[in-house]
């Protein structure tokens, strides 16, 4: 009986021993995860958005490209390839003229009405995400949002941006620099780039921009339907 005592003590201390020197798992609070919606306005353009696509390519990251309408005709292929390879398209009007755009409410659903028929013939269907030519700033009031929500689109401004769509010639490393500064929500970046047929820079620094984020461990997603709609503050 005593032998028995014995064992069971020794048993007993090796346990407790384990447990006082096995390594404690510290359970972390769930962070938010960290977000990147690249995007691209102003395209198609055939060589810069292609270079640009080779670059999403190489990196296997997937980005949103908002077209105008006037330029698909001749680069057909370039939307297929974008849809293709798992990008994301939505709307940013047909001409892009913002006289004519911005002249009344009815003027400027029909622009992106327009432009979503004609992407319907090239790729098959007609995306519901739109974006404001120069944002939504001053453009959008309650009304025209109860018009377009009716319509089923859902519009999509941005909290970083690159001055590429302003100065076509705007240096490497400044748009490096305008890519990766602070942003008003870091956890969840909507990042404005251009790919029209001048933007040959925004190639350049496009793949420092795509290291700085993937070295802080951001994800990189498509927007999409299901995306939520992110817009400036509504203008009364």
């Amino acid at each position: 009986m005593r032998l028995k005592n014995i064992a069971w003590y020794f048993v007993i201390s090796l346990l407790t021993i384990s447990i006082l020197f096995s390594p404690i798992k510290v359970m972390a609070k769930n962070n938010p995860s960290k977000l990147i919606y690249l995007t691209f306005d102003d395209g198609p353009s055939e060589t810069v958005t292609n270079n640009i696509l080779d670059i999403l390519k190489h990196e296997n990251i997937k980005a949103t490209f908002f077209v105008i309408g006037y330029k698909f005709e001749g680069r057909e292929d370039v939307l297929k390839r974008i849809k293709e390879e798992g990008h994301s398209i939505g709307l940013h009007t047909f001409t892009h003229d913002y006289k004519k755009i911005y002249a009344n409410e009815a003027s400027f659903i029909d622009e992106m009405n327009k432009s979503g028929v004609e992407l319907k013939n090239i790729i098959g269907f007609s995306p519901k995400i739109i974006r404001f030519p120069s944002g939504s700033k001053d453009h959008l009031n309650p009304n025209l949002l109860d018009k377009l929500h009716s319509c089923g689109y859902k519009i999509f401004d941005w909290n970083l941006c690159l001055s590429d769509g302003i100065n076509y010639n705007t240096p490497v490393n400044k748009l490096y620099t305008e890519g990766t500064k602070k942003c008003i929500n870091p956890n969840k970046i909507f990042l404005l780039a251009h790919c029209s047929g001048e933007n040959k820079n925004t190639c350049e620094a496009l793949p420092k921009i795509i290291k700085h984020y993937k070295e802080l461990g951001y994800e990189f997603r498509t927007i999409t339907e299901k995306t939520p709609e992110y817009h400036f503050k509504i203008s009364r």
